[in-house]
């Protein structure tokens, strides 16, 4: 029996011993993963906000440079023709996505789905007026039945697409 009690004398304090050590020991490691994560996170921030800001940046320039008013003003004097001036318009609008496709990766689905539903939009608007013209007629009739079309929608093509990218900018850093 005083053998089982002498045991127990050595056993229990190093029991508790060996406990309070695990404590302090997991302590540390917690801490230690915390720091890390808020390293990972800083890291994050640095790197991946500005590129995704400057993504952000890029489709709001590309929706401006293929709004129908930039774009015909800008490309204006680039044809002789209808047709000609039709196919310059939507040369132009496929180069500049093209350019600007890998910038889906970082945002939302739904707002890169806006960014292509504005894209279509201007394309079938260029369409449709071009159809609304002789194809040997002078470039500047496609100019004025594109402008009669979005005077008539009273809306720009773009403008959806615009907001929808201007409010995840907000949601996300603001």
């Amino acid at each position: 029996m005083e053998l089982l009690s002498d045991f127990l004398k050595l056993i229990v304090p190093a029991g508790l011993v060996l406990y309070g050590m695990y404590l302090t020991v997991k302590l540390l490691l917690e801490r230690e993963a915390d720091r890390h994560q808020y390293e990972v996170k800083t890291r994050y921030t640095e790197t991946v906000v500005p590129v995704r800001l400057q993504a952000y940046e890029r489709m709001v320039l590309f929706l401006e440079r293929i709004s129908p008013n930039n774009l015909l003003l800008r490309l204006g004097g680039s044809a002789t023709t209808v047709l000609e001036f039709q196919q310059r318009l939507l040369q132009e609008i496929r180069d500049e996505y093209n350019h600007n496709l890998s910038q889906q990766v970082y945002m939302s689905q739904a707002a890169w789905d806006q960014i292509q539903a504005a894209m279509n939009d201007v394309m079938t608007l260029i369409n449709q007026a071009s159809g609304d013209t002789r194809p040997d007629a002078p470039a500047l009739e496609l100019s004025k039945r594109v402008f009669e079309r979005i005077i008539q929608k009273d809306r720009q093509p773009t403008a959806n697409a615009l907001k929808a990218v201007k409010d995840e900018i907000q949601a996300m850093f603001m």
